[in-house]
């Protein structure tokens, strides 16, 4: 069921948002070579905690009854991990991109982003791949307006991708958010412009282009929550939670001063 949100739910939202825009701000500061993801699992979640939230996705099920809860207060997702990485001992080079993933869950609602960050130099090709993951996002936010339609974010990011060479992930969505951390719907990170679900004032959307330098293809490692490329090859991941008004949609997830 789609669920539009009251003018003070987007409002508790917002407050839910910085609080996940706050931790990503930390992690920009302390990604660096030698730091591991358990390392910057703590500090996140350090920071949710001292803001009076909780980590939305610690202790989160798995679709299969059989894998063990998610552990941890961020996806951790290193090069070729797409999401849902899991933070350990794992020491971060010089020449990584890792995606960090984060969600609050805050008076009731949660806020949701990510972004892929390089550790020191990174290659060309990574470059060029955050840099269009991040241009997907943009492109999407700017279509996602009332009366449009969620085939024209799914559009917006598939042609901003493929029209550099890049691939969209098929197997995992952007979705609705609000006191569901996957609320009502999931939203295609592809498609045709026109068509889908129309958009409407209230409406917030976890919009989330993972694109891959490679094929789109994905597979779940053992611990059965990490998905990695099919070939190998790097993945990016950018996230924003949005609310869609009468205008341009807010960003939930962004600090005042971004």
């Amino acid at each position: 069921m789609v669920v539009l949100k009251s003018p003070s739910e987007i409002a508790v939202m917002r407050l839910a948002g910085r609080i996940v825009a706050t931790v990503l701000a930390e992690m920009r500061e302390r990604v660096k070579p030698g730091v591991t993801t358990l390392e910057l699992d703590e500090a996140a979640e350090h920071i949710i905690r001292q803001h009076g939230a909780t980590p939305s996705f610690k202790g989160k099920a798995h679709s299969d009854p059989g894998a063990p809860p998610f552990p941890a207060a961020i996806c951790a997702s290193v090069n070729e991990e797409i999401v849902h990485g899991i933070p350990s001992s794992r020491r971060l080079k010089e020449g990584d991109i890792i995606s960090v993933d984060v969600g609050a869950y805050y008076k009731g609602y949660h806020g949701d982003s990510a972004v892929t960050l390089p550790v020191g130099k990174v290659s060309k090709e990574a470059a060029d791949l955050m840099r269009v993951t991040e241009e997907c996002l943009a492109a999407a936010i700017a279509v996602a307006r009332n009366g449009n339609r969620t085939g024209d974010i799914g559009a917006a990011i598939q042609h901003t991708a493929e029209s550099q060479g890049f691939s969209v992930v098929r197997e995992y969505t952007s979705h609705g958010v609000g006191r569901e951390l996957h609320e009502g719907f999931s939203l295609l990170n592809y498609g045709t412009a026109g068509h889908g679900m129309v958009l409407r004032p209230g409406l917030t959307i976890a919009v989330e282009p993972m694109i891959n330098a490679g094929k789109y293809g994905t597979k779940v490692k053992k611990d059965k929550w990490t998905v990695v490329t099919i070939d190998g090859k790097l993945s990016a991941h950018f996230e924003h939670t949005i609310a869609i008004t009468e205008g341009d949609a807010e960003i939930l997830t962004k600090l005042d001063k971004q």
